[in-house]
């Protein structure tokens, strides 16, 4: 079983009240957030606000909302990614009420989802920006969500109410927020994150990776996201830190541009998912590198998707000389229904990657290889857990499995979720589970079932799919992220990490399929037929397991969830429509 990283003990208090007792302290005019917008300068523009300001924000909108909602009643932030976002979501907690953080209206995206949210939990209040309005309009007023009693738009709110704020008593146990899950293997849902998992999980991260109020948090990740949340907001506030963050589309069109944040503070702690460090790494030149010091980076969290041994080898080799320790990168492990944090790597050690025997590991153990070879696959530790408990599980019987079986990652601690919004069933077989397996000084009920599956080695968490992922082919086990990446590299047309491994029945039994996009390369057509037979032949040698299907699709086709996961069972239900093949298709 996994060694557990110990948390010391902490008495429960309410984000805000932290928020609170900055803005009152001796730092009161220290700069608490920035947020640097690439929209009109290359350079960026920092907006910032101190303890002060922020507080005096947050409780100006909290008097609003107060008027407007009722206990329980769901707030839903709606802002661009910026100052007004902050405030809002902290004004909602403030007031006592359900804060619900979704993306800002606009574009196809993310609509599905936003619509999807908006639906499921009917927030009673809307709060936005001026500059976000006309899109929530036409939301509000386009039939398909629920309408809100109010949309508040927060920069239009002055701080003058700020004193008329009347404190409310916050229970340890009342929703703070409802985080919408990615939705990678079903329909969104709104996991239920109390104020006590809220500052559980914030108290985990902290010990686990050494936090402090001298680190500053910096990144781009989005804020409806769980990790962006926490790391850009949540954790910030409590432990009275600065954060320095921009947006998403600010990242993925010049990576650089968070690279250079990085350089520009001390003591850094960021976090990206494993695509984000492939290409800032790729992306950066010899130039944009003479240039960075990224020396006080303390640390690089890669989660939400799985960890590469190449992507963490290829990020080292291409910010060599600017001082970013190996140390610093820590491959870890969470998910919504657990606040966010589960495990990460120790401190003070390098990302660790075992090669494991492909063949065995097809059975259900995970047996290291006994050299190279083609027959291996290789994946990196994500770690151990912090003030929780981890097993894994048989998720048939409950029984938990021996060091290197392969089982379900079942979860037990404070940070944990509990239930989904309004879905009784779906909570109890999710938040529920019963370990058949008595063990002292460990509960036996009380369980998340993660829908993951994982294998403990040598004391350490190695993630190897989703459980409903999982290709079941002849009796042996496949994992999709592991088929994928043979594919990625087969040939070159094809994008990284922008292709799904799935299987469908056909006459009466499972077989595999692959859906790729090709790479962006203007008017000039790929040979569909040359890179079929390189992928055909890749998947046989390296997985012994001939694809029924391979379909090379267009930029931008293949599914992906919120936090930028392949949304595998989306692109299944794609292709049985046959909506995917519009790049060309080898069908068989």
């Amino acid at each position: 079983m996994p060694v557990e990283v110990n948390v010391p003990e902490f008495a429960f208090e309410p984000v805000t009240v932290s928020l609170a007792r900055h803005a009152g302290g001796a730092r009161f005019e220290d700069p608490a957030f920035t947020f640097l917008d690439f929209g009109s300068s290359t350079d960026g523009v920092p907006s910032t606000v101190s303890w002060l300001e922020l507080d005096r924000r947050a409780r100006a909108i909290a008097v609003r909302l107060d008027r407007l909602a009722e206990p329980g009643d769901r707030v839903a932030v709606l802002c661009p990614q910026n100052l007004d976002y902050v405030a809002g979501f902290l004004a909602a907690l403030y007031a006592g009420l359900t804060a619900v953080p979704l993306v800002e209206p606009g574009g196809p995206t993310h609509l599905r989802r936003l619509v999807g949210a908006l639906t499921d939990c009917a927030p009673r209040v809307w709060l936005t920006s001026s500059s976000a309005l006309p899109a929530v309009r036409q939301l509000q007023h386009g039939g398909e969500v629920p309408e809100p009693r109010r949309v508040l738009v927060v920069d239009r709110i002055g701080t003058r109410s700020a004193d008329e704020f009347l404190p409310v008593r916050i229970d340890q146990e009342q929703p703070a927020y409802l985080q919408y899950t990615s939705g990678s293997t079903r329909r969104p849902a709104g996991a239920v994150i109390t104020h006590r998992a809220l500052l559980a999980n914030i108290r985990q991260a902290q010990a686990a990776f050494g936090l402090d109020a001298s680190t500053t948090s910096v990144g781009w990740l989005p804020f409806f996201h769980d990790m962006g949340l926490l790391q850009l907001i949540c954790l910030p506030v409590v432990l009275g830190c600065r954060t320095v963050f921009t947006t998403p589309s600010a990242f993925t069109r010049r990576p650089v541009r968070w690279l250079r944040m990085l350089a520009s503070h001390p003591r850094v702690l960021t976090a990206a998912p494993n695509f984000a460090f492939e290409y800032a790494a790729a992306k950066l030149t010899a130039e944009e590198r003479a240039r960075l010091d990224l020396s006080g980076v303390e640390v690089a969290i890669n989660g939400s998707e799985p960890v590469r041994d190449a992507t963490v080898a290829g990020f080292l080799s291409g910010t060599a000389g600017t001082g970013f320790a190996a140390t610093a990168h820590r491959p870890s492990y969470g998910l919504a229904e657990a606040t966010v944090f589960v495990t990460t790597t120790p401190a003070g050690t390098p990302p660790r990657a075992v090669a494991f025997d492909r063949d065995q590991l097809s059975k259900g153990t995970a047996v290291p290889a006994a050299g190279p070879g083609e027959r291996t696959v290789t994946m990196v530790s994500v770690g151990r857990p912090a003030g929780q408990h981890l097993r894994i599980v048989d998720p048939d019987l409950g029984l938990v499995l021996p060091d290197g079986e392969v089982g379900e990652i079942w979860i037990h601690g404070p940070n944990v979720a509990s239930a989904y919004w309004g879905r009784a069933a779906e909570s109890e077989s999710t938040f529920d589970g019963m370990l058949a397996t008595a063990e002292a000084g460990v509960p036996a009920d009380g369980w998340l079932r993660t829908g993951d599956l994982g294998v403990i080695h040598e004391g350490e968490l190695f993630v190897t799919a989703r459980l409903k992922d999982l290709i079941v082919v002849d009796g042996r086990n496949h994992h999709p992220h592991d088929i994928e990446a043979t594919v990625q590299d087969a040939h070159h047309a094809i994008q990284r990490d922008r292709l799904a491994a799935f299987s469908v029945e056909k006459n009466g039994r499972e077989v595999p399929v692959v859906v790729a996009e090709r790479v962006r390369t203007g008017d000039r057509e790929p040979d569909i037929a040359e890179v079929e037979r390189a992928v055909r032949a890749a998947v046989s040698r390296h997985h012994d397991l001939r694809l029924a299907d391979f379909v090379l699709v267009q930029p931008g086709s293949v599914p992906r969830t919120s936090s930028g996961k392949i949304a595998r069972s989306e692109a299944r239900d794609r292709y049985l429509d046959g909506v995917l093949a519009t790049g060309g298709r080898c069908a068989r």
